[in-house]
């Protein structure tokens, strides 16, 4: 009898050791679960900033090389459908060919306008310097496009630099006569070109329209302009002389007139 109640003891002890067993067992398994899923109430930590800047912040990928160099040719034809194409493609918008001239300053310089504004609309700089020390801007005045200068107004471009000579994009365009650039500078309220300034030589524009223009009639418009536009007829050069003294010296009559009134 002695024996059969060790045995029952000894079943008993092993019966509950069995239990606490499976017991802990459960315990364990209740918590990786609960490690592992989250309760219905948990949410992501991210800040709701840091969540709206990931989704208002797409991944930026590296310029594709091809669809740059298709970028500058597509510019220098002006061909409007291949700068798309290209954009698309991932192009560098301020990649730039052997003179240091980004795409948007090749479509100023051939006046390709269309191809501009493409460019523009994508977020092409239009302060782009190249090796000369041109912009986009800056070259307007020398080919004396009206329309280009619309077109990269919209842009915002820095009107205060200035090209190699020091001058800013309405003394070449003096120099040239073109009445319909300098009609667009000096009445566009988006666009703010000092006419005043005086470059590396001691010119205004309204200066170089006498001193380096041929007296005819554009350049009679243009002195007209420059002046309806606010040009200081009183500014003398290095050596001392008006526009008014330039225009009598070279025998610019019509000219003279207009700087006399």
């Amino acid at each position: 009898m002695a024996s059969l109640g060790r045995t029952t003891r000894l079943f008993v002890s092993l019966a509950g050791l069995a239990v606490l067993a499976t017991a802990c067992s459960a315990q364990s398994d209740g918590d990786a679960s609960a490690r592992q899923k989250p309760s219905a109430g948990r949410t992501d930590s991210a800040s709701p900033e840091d969540k709206a800047e990931r989704s208002a912040s797409p991944k930026r990928s590296a310029a594709d090389p091809a669809a740059s160099r298709d970028l500058l040719e597509g510019t220098r034809s002006g061909d409007a459908d291949a700068i798309r194409s290209a954009i698309k493609r991932g192009a560098d918008l301020e990649t730039r060919d052997s003179n240091r001239r980004t795409p948007l300053l090749l479509a100023a310089t051939g006046d390709h306008v269309e191809a501009a504004e493409v460019l523009v609309e994508a977020g092409a700089d239009p302060d782009a310097l190249d090796q000369q020390h041109d912009t986009p801007w800056l070259v307007t005045g020398v080919t004396g496009s009206a329309a280009m200068a619309r077109t990269l107004a919209k842009a915002d471009p820095d009107y205060t630099i200035v090209n190699r000579y020091g001058g800013t994009s309405l003394i070449p365009a003096g120099e040239h006569g073109h009445v319909d650039y300098i009609r667009e500078v000096t009445t566009n309220p988006d666009i703010d070109v000092d006419v005043n300034h005086v470059n590396n030589l001691g010119w205004t524009a309204l200066l170089e329209a006498v001193i380096l223009g041929d007296g005819g009639e554009d350049h009679q418009e243009s002195v007209k302009l420059l002046l309806d536009g606010g040009a200081d007829r009183s500014i003398a050069d290095k050596s001392g002389k008006t526009a008014l003294e330039h225009a009598e010296e070279h025998g610019y009559d019509e000219i003279a007139r207009l700087l006399r009134k």
